[in-house]
């Protein structure tokens, strides 16, 4: 058996918690672990995921996004005759008491003319969220590797 200094152990449990710990609050708001994907060199945009969470009785809605980009904005995503398109919208509803979640496939942020400049695995990305009640919260995406095939990672642990 291997024995830790209590000194160390709490020292590597303050190096390791923000890793794991990554959410931002704002008000009755959890916005819970944003993250790209890594992209290609040659992609013109990226998106974004993330989920939130009110914990309080009157409903909010998502207006906006800003970050360091030529353009970011909300997107969703529909599909019609096999065909997925995506489609900017102006602003997101997070009902009282629910999680709304930004995902592949689905509602998400896109982060338009990356312009050569790839998100890499490692990268941090800072945007401000924009709230119309709870106001603004400054949040980083964390850019991550796609999972097997291609495929999201379930974040649902997170």
């Amino acid at each position: 058996m291997i024995r830790i200094p209590l000194p160390l152990t709490a020292a590597l449990l303050l190096v390791t918690l923000p890793v794991l710990a990554h959410d931002f609050r704002i008000g009755t708001l959890v916005i819970d672990h944003p993250m790209a994907f890594a992209t290609a060199k040659s992609a013109m945009s990226g998106a974004g995921y993330l989920s939130v969470t009110n914990t309080g009785s009157d409903a909010d809605r998502l207006i906006g996004i800003t970050a360091d980009f030529p353009s970011v904005s909300l997107h969703g995503t529909e599909e019609n005759d096999g065909v997925m398109r995506m489609y900017s919208i102006d602003a997101i509803e997070i009902p009282a008491g629910e999680t709304v979640a930004l995902e592949p496939g689905a509602l998400h942020v896109m982060f338009m003319g990356l312009n050569g400049d790839p998100f890499e695995v490692g990268e941090e990305i800072p945007a401000t969220l924009i709230f119309e009640t709870a106001g603004e919260v400054d949040v980083v995406f964390n850019v991550e590797a796609r999972g097997a095939g291609g495929q999201a990672i379930d974040h649902s642990g997170h």
